[in-house]
């Protein structure tokens, strides 16, 4: 019986281990924000979506440019990210929930594209900005009048009802 080589077993060739870790940390930052606050899009969906954008456009820039054009792929992913933002929307007592769950999984999208053409120290800055924008926006929401009115105003009453 052999023994199993760890680089054979780590080898993850074409695709990039390094990118690949980086789809997961990301993945895991803005996924645990949503998760620890209730909200959807967790951990698991996070990770899944930017790995998933990641590996569908390191696959294509693979095969020969004859065959397929990357920006095509782009947006094929941006139109099916779509509808799985789509299905995170909900319409509750006249006021539309989920819109920024939504843009959170076109983000994760946007941040699995600049993964896979290799800038992986910019998709942490993303995250770490996505993870300011949502946390920071929801504390200003909470601690100011300017920012929970209109809209912001029947979501916090629809929560106190709860």
């Amino acid at each position: 019986m052999e023994a199993i080589d760890l680089h054979t077993l780590w080898d993850v060739a074409p695709y990039d281990l390094a990118a690949i870790g980086t789809a997961l940390f990301c993945g895991t930052l803005i996924g645990l924000e949503r998760q620890l606050r209730g909200k959807p899009v967790g951990v698991r969906t996070s990770s899944l979506i930017i790995l998933g954008t990641y590996l569908f456009l390191a696959t294509t820039f693979q095969l020969s440019e004859s065959i397929i054009d990357p920006s095509r792929v782009i947006g094929q992913v941006i139109t099916g990210i779509g509808f799985l933002g789509a299905g995170v929307m909900l319409a509750k007592d006249g006021a539309v929930v989920g819109v920024t769950s939504a843009a959170t999984i076109w983000v994760l999208a946007a941040i699995g594209v600049i993964i896979s053409v290799g800038h992986l120290i910019i998709a942490i800055k993303v995250s770490i900005l996505v993870i300011v924008i949502l946390h920071g926006i929801d504390l200003l929401e909470t601690h100011t009048k300017a920012f929970s009115r209109g809209v912001h105003a029947k979501v916090q009453n629809y929560r106190d009802k709860k």
